[in-house]
């Protein structure tokens, strides 16, 4: 067993192309690390509805340049066996180790294989890169980026022509199509033969943004900015400065590119302790609000003045900004179908109705919500938000943001802030409150034995709260294809439990609903519906055993 390990480390290694890794892979053969071999040679990255990510390092397990050049190759020939020869795939990238390298062994994979190639610029925004596709008739896109995740990873997103991601069948026969690559020599990649685009593709998609706001709306609000050491920063502010509001004031210890994230655990506005330099600049500016982009900068944070709280700003969750966001597109006439996952708040369906929009709820991830029939506007609970759907079909966090700042100046000019119109909402269609359950784990298998013992002892109550329904969507239901999570109904609550698609966690999304009778009773309604999520939280760890 120890022999063909070894073995299989050699074959590997003999054909890296790239030093690095070869001289990494090489130390652990030499040093007989069997245990860490082992862990490298396991399987393969499996390339699944998010594309690929993995830890950066040597071997099939982890994010190289091998297992990117098999994975173009693979894409390369699906879209060949799908008519696109000759077709151009854009490609995009973040500022992460490796991703430049990534990006070129992608472009010179297409051209060998008979496709055009064209690669943005610089490391810019993964809207960006969506916009692109659509903007230049291409026939795929691919980003590479591991959008917030550790240092450590990188990843690698694809979109087919209509400039979304990925959905089934397309994943697997391309991962089928990947597999099926032979030796990386006879992948054939030449030194050049692809574009470089040039600034004008960015010009273009900037002078798309303003399509996200009114004309005549007013640009008051003043803002703090953090890229959280993405490659937000450039893009964000000349899209402020285009729609004319005032200069966002940045978090300068996070407003450059660095792969390290060197002032952040994990570079994810949602994590403790990421927003910390962002609220100590907003102490010192007094700004109206402050907007987060994650690396990749397809997910738009915000946090707003709230004194009842320590330190004086409070970050707004995923769901309250959707229904915001929602709420001021309603007030502006919008008209189509508002769209949201499974996971966030049933509020969105309630300002749909009301307004006599359309609503659609589709699985997790913007493959999904960007695929709805006229959609309007959709949003995640997890940051993300797509407001411009005809500009790009993806969450977009720069013309999220630009939205989230015209609707704090219209509140601005009337004496009102997000907060007051945040009881407004509560208001008129109850207390929505939400709350995650999430568990990194190390051990995989923690997480399917956790989703088994939820599908073979389903919770009959949680916080007191009746279950009223429980669905296990591997099976499907009449609106939603297959997905592995559960979903429980309770009386005035509701949970649905799944592994992350993208990082090693089991993620419970929790909400309740209190309603509310007038605007004296907002406090005791929220702390009811703190003290619910609370106890939901408490019994659903208890069920599942984590």
């Amino acid at each position: 067993m120890q022999h063909d390990l070894i073995a299989q480390a050699r074959t590997w290694l003999a054909e890296d192309p790239d030093p690095e890794t070869r001289d990494e892979l090489a130390a652990l053969i030499e040093a007989g690390d069997t245990d860490e071999l082992a862990a490298r040679f396991a399987g393969t990255l499996q390339f699944g509805t998010a594309g690929l990510r993995g830890e950066l390092g040597a071997g099939p397990m982890r994010m190289n340049r091998s297992v990117v050049i098999r994975a173009a190759a693979g894409l390369a020939a699906y879209l060949k066996a799908q008519g696109q020869e000759g077709g151009l795939v854009v490609i995009g990238y973040d500022a992460r180790y490796k991703s430049a390298d990534f990006a070129r062994d992608t472009a010179a994979v297409m051209t060998g294989a008979g496709l055009r190639a064209a690669v943005l610029p610089r490391p810019l925004p993964t809207p960006v890169l969506a916009y692109a596709i659509r903007h230049l008739g291409a026939v795929a896109g691919v980003e590479v980026t591991a959008s917030h995740n550790p240092p450590r990873d990188n990843g690698y997103k694809v979109y087919l022509g209509d400039g979304s991601q990925i959905v089934p069948p397309a994943d697997g026969e391309i991962a089928a199509a990947i597999a099926a690559v032979g030796p990386l020599a006879g992948v054939v990649r030449p030194e050049d033969g692809w574009e470089t685009l040039g600034e004008e593709v960015l010009d273009a998609y900037l002078a798309r943004t303003d399509a996200a706001l009114a004309a005549d709306s007013p640009r008051t609000a003043r803002t703090v900015y953090t890229a959280m050491h993405g490659v937000g920063t450039s893009v964000l502010t000349a899209a402020f400065a285009r729609a004319g509001f005032p200069e966002p004031v940045l978090v300068t210890e996070q407003a450059e590119p660095d792969p390290a994230f060197p002032t952040v655990a994990f570079p994810n506005p949602e994590e403790p302790g990421a927003m910390d330099l962002a609220f100590a600049t907003a102490r010192r500016a007094a700004p109206d609000l402050i907007i987060a982009n994650d690396p990749d900068a397809d997910r738009c944070a915000v946090a707003v003045p709230d004194a009842s709280v320590e330190g004086g700003w409070r970050m707004l969750r995923g769901d309250e900004v959707g229904a915001l966001l929602a709420a001021h597109l309603v007030e502006r006439g919008a008209s189509g179908v508002f769209a949201e996952s499974i996971v966030s708040s049933s509020l969105l369906g309630r300002i749909a109705e009301k307004a006599g929009l359309g609503y659609e709820e589709t699985l997790t991830g913007f493959k999904w919500i960007a695929r709805v029939d006229g959609l309007r506007y959709g949003y995640e609970e997890a940051l993300g938000y797509c407001v411009d759907p005809e500009g790009v079909r993806d969450k977009d966090g720069i013309t999220a943001a630009l939205l989230v700042a015209e609707l704090a100046s219209v509140l601005k000019e009337q004496g009102r802030t997000l907060l007051d119109l945040l009881d407004d909402l509560a208001l008129a269609h109850g207390l929505h409150a939400t709350d995650q359950l999430s568990v990194r784990v190390e051990d995989l298998s923690v997480i399917a034995d956790a989703m088994a013992r939820l599908r073979e002892e389903p919770p009959t109550a949680l916080a007191g709260l009746a279950v009223t329904s429980a669905e296990d969507l591997s099976q499907g239901t009449d609106k939603l294809p297959p997905t592995d999570g559960l979903r429980y109904q309770l009386e005035g609550a509701r949970v649905i439990v799944r592994p992350s698609g993208t990082e090693p966690k089991l993620k419970c999304y929790l909400e309740v609903v209190v309603p509310v009778a007038d605007a004296a009773g907002l406090p005791a309604a929220r702390s009811r519906g703190a003290e619910l999520l609370a106890g939901i939280k408490r019994d659903l760890a208890t069920a599942a055993g984590i």
